[in-house]
């Protein structure tokens, strides 16, 4: 049965002005948030308990009144999901979905020992591995997770978890789990991965179920 999956990426916040890795703790609660590298967006990361926090932070408030202006945009939805970071559940929040599930399998890629440094430190201190990890799926030289492993996963949650619903699903998901989907649903190389932008708060919905995905555009 065809079911229709809505991503939306979190509004504009700190850690997406600071194009900042996120710290592990905070992807689940306990600082700042988590997310992906595409236009300005902070570097994801992920792989901790969820944590009691205030999220508060998250985002700042252009970023939660825009999160609210989108509010009446959006579809009822019969399944909700969010990625388990501060700023996807405040995104959540501000659009009426503070009832969304979190979900591990949604949360960013993995940083490994880059958390909490920005793109531009980590390009001053570590060029050759930054280039490495841009140029290649595969490659994860901070000790964290590869943008292949981040395609698989989401890959496996969108042809297990949601093609096993019914009607539509409403997930607050990281920049480059919403990348990671889209790449599936196309049946694209992962090196494709890198062309894709997500600005804050885009919606891409996909259609379809298990291993036929759409995307939908406009």
């Amino acid at each position: 049965m065809t079911v229709r999956v809505i991503f939306v990426s979190p509004a504009i916040g700190p850690e997406l002005r600071q194009a900042r890795f996120a710290d592990e703790a905070s992807a689940y609660g306990v600082g700042a948030a988590n997310g992906g590298v595409a236009n300005g967006g902070a570097v994801g990361d992920g792989a901790a308990d969820a944590g009691a926090a205030d999220d508060g932070d998250a985002l700042d408030e252009a970023g939660a009144r825009a999160a609210r202006a989108l509010r009446p945009d959006l579809p009822v939805a019969s399944h909700r999901f969010v990625s388990p970071s501060a700023r996807c559940r405040r995104t959540a929040e501000e659009l009426g979905l503070a009832d969304a599930v979190a979900e591990p399998a949604l949360r960013g890629c993995a940083a490994g020992r880059w958390r909490g440094r920005t793109l531009d430190e980590v390009a001053a201190e570590e060029p050759e591995a930054l280039m490495a990890w841009l140029a290649d799926p595969a490659a994860a030289p901070h000790g964290g997770e590869s943008v292949r492993q981040l395609c698989a996963r989401v890959a496996g949650w969108l042809d297990g978890t949601a093609a096993g619903l019914t009607g539509r699903v409403l997930v607050v998901a990281e920049p480059d789990t919403v990348r990671a989907a889209a790449v599936h649903a196309l049946g694209v190389p992962d090196q494709a991965f890198r062309r894709l932008d997500v600005p804050p708060l885009a919606v891409v919905e996909l259609t379809g179920r298990a291993g036929r995905w759409n995307l939908r555009l406009g």
